[in-house]
């Protein structure tokens, strides 16, 4: 990334490289927590079943390679090859990677491993120093853990869902049903990191659960706080936000959207003087407190709407950048691809791919100054890697790796 900074002077190192991690996790929530550490240097294996493949390769865009957009961008960095873990002979096959590894990433219903001999005790014996990071639906434990899980019902379970949407109308996705797939990834590459830096400490490894709805619930800022502490509901509102107001997205006179946030009375006031209004925040003046605006909300909107819909979105913006008022464009994709900072923050990333062409897709999170993260290619074909994998990292013999592929082992 080109952002005008110094080149790193250890521009060949990266942070997790010598780290060996084996993904059996399909889909999305497991094999991006996966990814995210493969851009930063860990040697990850995703292992999928023979044949069939994994259900990301066929969700989403399909593409001529036979292989989905997500499949292409999710499995970037990774080493594929294929394993039946339901077979005997597969089962010894992953016990045999585990000692060679660092991190187990696994997403099945909870028992589904214990159920071919693979769970947490059983791993644990044959790599005392394993990190195992275990998404699911509901978490290894408690009354919901047998059941299935996707993010829509981490969208609904964790509480965002309710949240979304107008008050008088039924609630809908938050943008997307899978913010908990990518969040329950992101919550389990810190808990490897987490659990890295304990081994360093104590020698052992240890298991990370989590539940798809469990960081959907974290994020909810006050939510379980302020229902506790005065029995306060959050209920649907729309664009706007609790506590703070104006903070919501406004009209423009061509058509497009702005978002002001007034997350307090001092930006609120340089929000009126832009309006050529300044007494409303003035000492005494009608909505100079957050309490006296959250109280005539719709006015305070409406307010604002009147102001925002005399500019084009651009003019609007400017005229918020004078005041120091914080703002921002709604995005469209397609906005996103046309707007300069995007372009000169290389937020989006072009890779060539040898059987698909050029792709686009988001850039490496977070940017590290002195090793930062790399694509080096994209979601490989079925199998690319199998023979690295268990002639190289195994030593399995040619006559080996004929009797397994023979029993739809590999």
């Amino acid at each position: 990334m080109s952002d005008g900074a110094v080149p790193s002077p250890h521009p060949t190192v990266k942070p997790l490289q010598g780290i060996r991690i084996i993904d059996v996790s399909s889909f999305l929530a497991g094999p991006f927590c996966s990814t995210q550490l493969a851009e930063f240097g860990a040697e990850v294996y995703k292992l999928e079943l023979p044949v069939v493949g994994d259900a990301l390769r066929k969700f989403g865009t399909p593409t001529p390679s036979g292989d989905s957009l997500p499949w292409l961008q999710e499995t970037r960095n990774k080493k594929v090859a294929t394993l039946d873990l339901r077979k005997p002979e597969g089962a010894e096959l992953l016990k045999r990677m585990i000692r060679k590894a660092d991190v187990l990433v696994e997403n099945f219903q909870p028992g589904t491993l214990e159920k071919w001999g693979l769970g947490w005790d059983t791993l644990k014996e044959e790599n005392g120093k394993l990190i195992m990071v275990r998404i699911s639906g509901f978490g290894q434990t408690g009354p919901y853990s047998p059941r299935p899980g996707f993010g829509r019902i981490g969208n609904a379970f964790g509480g965002l869902s309710y949240l979304a949407g107008f008050p008088e109308l039924p609630p809908t996705t938050p943008g997307s049903a899978t913010i908990p797939d990518y969040m329950a990834g992101l919550y389990g590459a810190l808990g490897v990191m987490f659990a890295l830096r304990a081994r360093d400490m104590t020698g052992r490894g240890q298991f990370i659960d989590i539940g798809l709805y469990e960081p959907i619930f974290r994020i909810l800022d006050e939510l379980a706080a302020s229902y506790d502490y005065k029995g306060y509901q959050r209920e649907r509102m729309g664009p706007g936000t609790v506590n703070v107001c104006p903070h919501s997205h406004y009209p423009t006179k061509d058509g497009k959207w702005i978002a002001i946030a007034c997350t307090s009375d001092k930006i609120y006031a340089r929000l009126a003087q832009a309006q050529g209004q300044p007494e409303l925040a003035a000492p005494g003046g009608r909505w100079e407190k957050i309490a006296d605006r959250d109280r005539e909300r719709k006015d305070v909107d409406a307010w604002v709407e009147k102001w925002s819909k005399t500019f084009t979105l651009a003019d609007c913006i400017k005229e918020c950048d004078k005041f120091e008022v914080p703002c921002g464009p709604v995005n469209s994709i397609s906005d996103i691809f046309k707007d300069p900072h995007y372009a000169a923050r290389e937020n989006i990333l072009r890779m060539k791919d040898p059987r698909v062409g050029e792709i686009a897709m988001p850039n490496v999170v977070p940017r590290l100054s002195d090793t930062p993260g790399k694509v080096e290619w994209l979601g490989p074909p079925m199998g690319a890697h199998t023979d690295e994998l268990y002639k190289g990292l195994l030593g399995l013999t040619d006559a080996e790796m004929g009797q397994l592929k023979d029993k739809g082992v590999i």
